[in-house]
């Protein structure tokens, strides 16, 4: 049950990035698309936790394989926050689009690209309740890692 209200939270989270995109007019930067794509795999690991159901062993790979993810994505949410603090001086020059990246570029030289940022990456676009959008993804992914390894970990003993 928990799982399956996780993935239905996570599936309300992946539509408010495209509603803050297509309709507020807010284009995500490199670092916001490998967390929307860290929030789409945390979603349907979630997806099938609730559909398989598993018992005992079943679920705690379930959890690990939750944190896994959920982990990864507050990695780059935290590299996000991180980059979004730094003095101007300091912060990365713009670098070329994803879109030419994923054109030009092998698949490890746009991992590295990406996770280095660039300074749209360093750019406050939105902010609520005095946080930019990267700290409330931060704050998501540690939520869904606690909730993956105690629902999936704990409750079903």
């Amino acid at each position: 049950m928990l799982n399956g209200l996780a993935f239905l939270g996570c599936v309300g989270c992946l539509f408010f990035s495209y509603y803050v995109q297509h309709y507020q007019g807010i284009d995500p930067c490199p670092l916001c698309i490998f967390q929307r794509l860290a929030l789409l795999a945390v979603t349907l690991v979630f997806l099938a936790a609730a559909v398989h159901n598993p018992r005992e062993w079943g679920a705690k790979i379930y959890g690990v394989l939750l944190a896994l993810v959920a982990g990864g994505g507050a990695g780059i949410a935290a590299r996000h926050v991180w980059l979004q603090h730094l003095p101007p001086e300091e912060a990365p020059r713009c670098g070329p689009s994803l879109e030419y990246m994923l054109e030009a570029f092998p698949p490890n030289e746009i991992i590295r690209e990406v996770l280095t940022g660039s300074g749209e990456c360093a750019q406050v676009d939105w902010t609520w309740l005095g946080f930019s959008m990267p700290q409330w993804t931060l704050l998501l992914f540690i939520s869904l890692l606690i909730i993956g390894l105690w629902g999936n970990g704990r409750l079903r003993r």
